[in-house]
């Protein structure tokens, strides 16, 4: 082969090569920009879901909340119901006394 075949053939082989390399960089750049995009929506998926495992949490704290709230006001209805029948047992014998001892009192300075 002739040396001026020769050194076309080198140049158009380097050509290609540069053509090559310039390609697999615009292919590389491509693939980095999809895995950024495919990163970036993993990240938001991930956000919403510990949005919505947050929000189920806190709807279960409510609810717990609301049943102990329920359980304390039931108790505290049936404590005061019982005290109020404890009261209303011991209202006679409180006004017999009290008039005892008022009675007594009278015929004391009497």
């Amino acid at each position: 082969m002739p040396r001026p075949e020769v050194l076309d053939r080198i140049k158009e082989t380097e050509d290609e090569a540069d053509d090559i390399v310039a390609e697999a960089e615009q292919e590389a750049e491509a693939l980095i920009e999809e895995a950024r995009e495919e990163a970036e929506e993993i990240r938001q998926q991930a956000r919403e879901e510990a949005e919505e495992i947050a929000q189920e949490r806190l709807e279960d704290a409510r609810a717990e909340i609301e049943e102990e709230r329920e359980r304390i006001l039931a108790e505290g209805d049936e404590q005061r119901e019982a005290l109020e029948a404890q009261a209303a047992d011991q209202r006679d014998e409180v006004i017999d006394r009290v008039t005892d001892l008022f009675e007594e009192a009278v015929h004391a300075q009497t």
